[in-house]
């Protein structure tokens, strides 16, 4: 599904009881994390993402319509489930975002939020008591990568726009899992690979004319092939996965650097070029210009999100027959409704 919209106020047009424990037990390095230190590859400098975490946390706007436009399509996956959620961890990425779209969906009553940045924990710290939300909510700074939450301790987990810049997505869903609860249920949403695709030809193109060879500019995203075997590799059960394509119109190239700094999404890669030669980045506003803009002026920016949904594993759960256990022929359903 393609979805537009305008950075700002510009271009909108949208197309679509508790037995949770106290937050003091809920706190505690899970036994993966120790396994997983030392044979972990690093594509991505979490030291830098945090550090953009933190400058975001000063940029961001409410009113940013795609952020917000994710952090409700998510949670519309939250209110499609008939079950209460007592206690909910949400991590990284769009927090505020989420936080305001949540309106008693999944019925909370303990939330926790973590995050790599302090200054985005703090924003969101202050930004509670603007909320009418009467939920019982933690704070921490913690890392997705080594989630200091105990086994089997939530009844849900979200992570919106966060979980694609960890450098073991796999392990940190893995980490997701272990930390709910049977029957648990762990919701999603990562930029897949086809995000900012104009913005890769334009730096290549550029990159190639003044330069005489590229450099990785941009960061390498998951592709939707690969979601659902991410849920099955982590052990999820009753594996979802959907994808939605929005396309985001800014005035320039310009301002849709400047939107990817307010949400903290610009380059990490540990292997990045630190040196952008002037000629080189005007070369690529101009070909992302002439190659993309529209003749009112404006230029698209495609933001590829997949929502993916898995649960933790429980007795009550629906499973698959066991293969040759059916005893209807297709032919007699061809003949019936034929």
């Amino acid at each position: 599904m393609k979805r537009v919209y305008g950075y700002g106020k510009r271009f909108i047009n949208l197309s679509r009881t508790s037995n949770a424990p106290p937050f003091h037990d809920l706190f505690h390095c899970n036994s993966y994390c120790t396994d997983t230190i030392n044979a972990r590859v690093n594509i991505f400098d979490r030291h830098l993402k945090r550090k953009q975490r933190d400058r975001a946390s000063w940029l961001m706007r409410a009113d940013d319509s795609f952020v917000n436009a994710v952090a409700d399509n998510l949670l519309d996956r939250l209110e499609d489930c008939k079950k209460i959620f007592p206690s909910a961890l949400f991590l990284g990425g769009s927090l505020n975002a989420v936080r305001r779209s949540l309106r008693g969906r999944g019925s909370i009553e303990k939330l926790i939020m973590m995050d790599t940045s302090y200054d985005m924990i703090k924003l969101c710290k202050d930004a509670e008591f603007e909320s009418n939300e009467n939920i019982e909510t933690s704070y921490i700074v913690g890392d997705e990568e080594f989630l200091p939450v105990k086994e089997s301790s939530l009844d849900l987990v979200i992570s919106c726009l966060g979980l694609h810049w960890t450098n073991d997505l796999p392990g940190a869903m893995i980490q997701c899992k272990l930390a709910l609860k049977p029957d648990g249920l762990f919701l999603a949403a990562i930029l897949g690979g086809e995000t900012l695709k104009e913005l890769r030809i334009a730096c290549t193109a550029a990159q190639i004319e003044r330069e005489g060879g590229i450099t990785p500019r941009i960061s390498p995203l998951a592709q939707v092939r690969d979601a659902g075997n991410l849920l099955t590799r982590a052990g999820f059960t009753l594996p979802g996965v959907d994808v939605d394509e929005y396309v985001v119109r800014y005035k320039s190239a310009l301002e849709l650097i400047e939107h990817l700094r307010a949400m903290g999404e610009t380059n990490a890669l540990l292997q990045r070029n630190t040196i952008l030669k002037r000629e080189t980045a005007l070369a690529a506003a101009a070909i992302y210009d002439s190659m993309f803009a529209a003749e009112d002026g404006s230029v698209p920016a495609t933001f590829q999100v997949i929502y993916m949904t898995g649960w933790r594993e429980h007795p009550s759960q629906q499973k698959a027959k066991r293969r040759g256990s059916g005893n209807i022929s297709f032919s007699d359903i061809q003949k019936q409704f034929g």
